[in-house]
């Protein structure tokens, strides 16, 4: 029997469709061909891309075909541009602005057919800590409410290079999405006093068939209401709506915990098309103002498609329960590993 859901933080339904559930490599998709021709991520090949902003060096030079491990530079096709001033203009009911902002590229790996899952924990914690560097730096900018970290990993997630990059956008405006959540924290904490993500951050572990992975520091679950399948959020067990205020400390738990999380959806789902996102707090918003908010990563691979029914709802369609897809999940990492839990 269907079931429709509702997400306790922006009251989105959700239809879970179990009698169209199916096995994992029921969803493995035939993979993209790799794109032939210059790649201009790859070493030797530096001049090609804008100024670097921010380099991390190779750990140990001798073993990397690079003196770096990750790159930040502007992205040459941007988004948004950060010339000019931010201008707004009303034409009747209408708005628009100018297109203020910057568009970066983080090249994460020297090596061109590495992917996150294959990365190090080192490594992982150091993009983590180039994320958090250029979010903090962005923020500072007068005219930036909001720095999106995001990444597409496969062309059919939208990647436009082969070569692993994740993204790095600020903007003039808090996105709406962002938005919706931020609302929807807020009335669930004017009602009940208590952090959304926090709330389900006990429920889950409570009652754990959709927990995926944990440490001390760190969740993974599939979501009650997920849209996809194997939709899946790393959440802080400890209050933060802010990710630039993570500790170093905790940038390695959260390491290990997206390494591990994205390699068990590579090995099961034979390395899908993904998009993660890490959703954080508009710049400057001050934490004391912003008991209901919780940052936190999405992971939604690309195993099924958007079609008119979504369109013309708003609500989806997820054919794999999230309580047996986090099964599956636990099942793999106890492949690898014997357990589920990461330490």
């Amino acid at each position: 029997m269907p079931e429709l859901r509702r997400d306790p933080i922006i009251n989105r339904w959700v239809i879970v469709a179990q009698e169209r559930a199916k096995r994992p490599l029921d969803f493995v998709q035939a993979p993209m061909p790799p794109r032939a021709g210059f790649c201009p991520f790859c070493p030797g090949h530096e001049e090609k891309t804008p100024k670097e902003i921010l380099a991390c060096p190779a750990f140990d030079p001798g073993a990397a075909p690079a003196d770096w491990i990750l790159r930040v530079v502007p992205n040459k096709f941007p988004a948004l541009v950060q010339e000019g001033s931010l201008h707004r203009e009303l034409h009747g009911l209408y708005e628009k602005m100018t297109g203020l902002g910057t568009h970066e590229v983080l090249i994460e790996t020297p090596v061109h057919d590495q992917s996150f899952a294959d990365y190090t924990g080192l490594h992982v914690e150091k993009i983590l800590w180039a994320y958090r560097e250029r979010i903090y730096q962005l923020s500072r900018e007068q005219d930036f409410d909001y720095v999106l970290i995001f990444k597409n990993h496969g062309q059919e997630a939208g990647a436009s290079l082969d070569h692993p990059h994740s993204q790095i956008i600020a903007l003039p405006i808090v996105p709406k999405r962002v938005s919706e959540e931020m609302l929807g924290a807020r009335d669930y904490y004017d009602a009940n006093e208590r952090c959304v993500y926090c709330d389900m951050i006990r429920q889950e572990k409570d009652d754990p068939q959709r927990v995926v992975l944990e440490n001390e520091a760190f969740l993974a679950i599939e979501p009650y209401a997920s849209r996809f399948p194997f939709e899946t959020w790393i959440l802080p067990q400890r209050h933060d709506p802010h990710f630039v205020n993570l500790p170093d400390d905790r940038l390695s738990h959260l390491a290990m915990v997206l390494r591990e999380t994205l390699r068990r959806i590579k090995v099961l789902l034979r390395d899908p098309p993904y998009n993660f996102m890490l959703h954080t707090s508009p710049c400057r918003e001050a934490p004391a103002a912003l008991p209901h908010y919780h940052w936190h990563l999405e992971i939604t691979p690309k195993l099924t498609r958007v079609a008119g029914f979504e369109w013309g709802t708003g609500f989806y369609i997820n054919p794999m329960p999230p309580e047996q897809a986090a099964a599956y999940l636990r099942e793999c990492g106890k492949d690898h590993a014997g357990t589920g839990r990461v330490p």
